[in-house]
């Protein structure tokens, strides 16, 4: 699947208080409190949504001989990696695929390449209307070679690891 970053629109079952057609906002929130909005995400009273990245959040790099977005910070770098292959993309049950279109990888800000070793991976949970996502990290290289082609969740419990949100710029996404 060719996805592009300024409409990826993806389909979706959706249970609980986000159940209403409405558009929601994400955003990366970093230890004070402050957000950088870096997506919409429209969703249909069926439970289909659509992700749309907010393209003024992001910037162009050609980090490791490939092209990122990323979200300058004043120490590290944040950049988007698009989910490449196939999943259902439903969230009636679960919020593992919409934390799969959430994922980043981060640098130092004066480091030359990108280390896929630094992923990214917000644990996303219900809390009340909102959904608030809490970094977890995730070597990202477990996602380089595709998975069979019936494994739409290749990551597992023991690829995602829990993280001291105090060690990194951007420790939690909040969708709202």
């Amino acid at each position: 699947m060719n996805v592009k970053f300024s409409q990826l629109a993806v389909l979706a079952a959706l249970a609980g208080p986000l159940s209403a057609a409405e558009r929601r906002h994400a955003y990366l929130e970093d230890g004070s409190g402050a957000r950088i909005e870096i997506a919409t995400i429209d969703i249909a009273s069926d439970g289909a949504y659509a992700v749309t990245m907010t393209e003024r959040a992001f910037s162009d790099h050609f980090l490791s001989m490939r092209p990122f977005k990323c979200v300058e910070g004043p120490e590290k770098t944040w950049c988007h990696v698009p989910y490449p292959y196939t999943i259902r993309r439903d969230i009636s049950t679960d919020l593992t695929d919409l934390e799969y279109d959430f994922l980043f990888v981060w640098k130092g800000k004066g480091d030359y390449g990108i280390n896929m070793w630094n992923g990214v991976y917000y644990r996303m949970a219900r809390s009340g209307d909102a959904l608030r996502g809490v970094l977890h990290e995730l070597d990202m290289d477990l996602l380089a070679s595709p998975p069979a082609a019936d494994d739409l969740r290749p990551l597992g419990p023991q690829d995602i690891v829990e993280s001291d949100p105090d060690s990194h710029w951007l420790p939690r996404l909040i969708i709202e």
